[in-house]
């Protein structure tokens, strides 16, 4: 079957100041794949998914969600297009409640994808569930980051950027967020995800771009992850 894919990143350059940090980076991802950005740290992952989101301004190169150039577009207009970001730092409303959190992150659905609702992401992350009126602040970092993910989800987008989701959480959370990246993966829901955890990254991945220095060194299938 030929490779048919919904995003393309192509020739991206970006970086801070004067300082560059990627170097024509580039890779494809197809719907309802799950490609990992896989390097150290410094590598330039981050950098990355921040450029890919309108948070840092490309200083060259394009991103193409279904045939239309994000790259220099600000963030709010990138994520209407159907482009979720959920940051290392998860960024949630730490007064609003679960509930809440969700319900201000809620977009329209989008043609071919059927909508996120709380009571679908409840079923993704039933840890959620004794949680909907507790304090974003008063959980957890594993519910920190299940509640992160299913905020962006509730904006329907196509494709979901995922910055080292398993940063810090013990390995049964880890566990279930794989569960919940392969379950996102079943619904249609292309994914992101930069990561340095080799087990998380092999246990999720269908393909795999390993950043150097800013640069994407290899492309392929997960088996470049190598084997336990």
């Amino acid at each position: 079957m030929a490779f048919s894919p919904m995003l393309e990143v192509a020739d991206l350059v970006a970086g801070y100041g004067r300082a560059q940090v990627l170097h024509a980076v580039g890779f494809p991802v197809a719907a309802g794949e799950v490609l990992v950005l896989f390097g150290r740290n410094g590598t330039g992952k981050s950098t990355t998914l921040k450029a890919m989101m309108g948070l840092l301004r490309p200083w060259a190169g394009h991103v193409r969600l279904e045939g239309r150039d994000l790259a220099g577009l600000p963030p709010h207009r990138i994520a209407r297009a159907g482009l979720g970001y959920v940051p290392e730092e998860r960024r949630l409303f730490a007064t609003l409640t679960v509930a809440e959190n969700l319900a201000v992150a809620r977009r329209p659905p989008r043609p071919g994808l059927a909508p996120w609702t709380p009571e679908r992401l409840c079923a993704l992350f039933p840890n959620l569930v004794p949680a909907l009126h507790r304090p974003a602040g008063r959980m957890s970092g594993g519910e920190q980051q299940m509640l992160a993910i299913a905020r962006t989800l509730m904006g329907n987008p196509r494709l979901i950027l995922l910055d080292e989701p398993s940063e810090g959480l013990a390995p049964l959370v880890v566990a279930a967020m794989a569960d919940a990246v392969r379950a996102l993966k079943a619904e249609g829901v292309a994914v992101v995800l930069a990561e340095q955890n080799l087990a998380f990254a092999r246990a999720v991945a269908d393909r795999v771009a390993t950043l150097e220095s800013g640069r994407v060194t290899s492309t392929g299938d997960a088996r470049l992850l190598g084997t336990p």
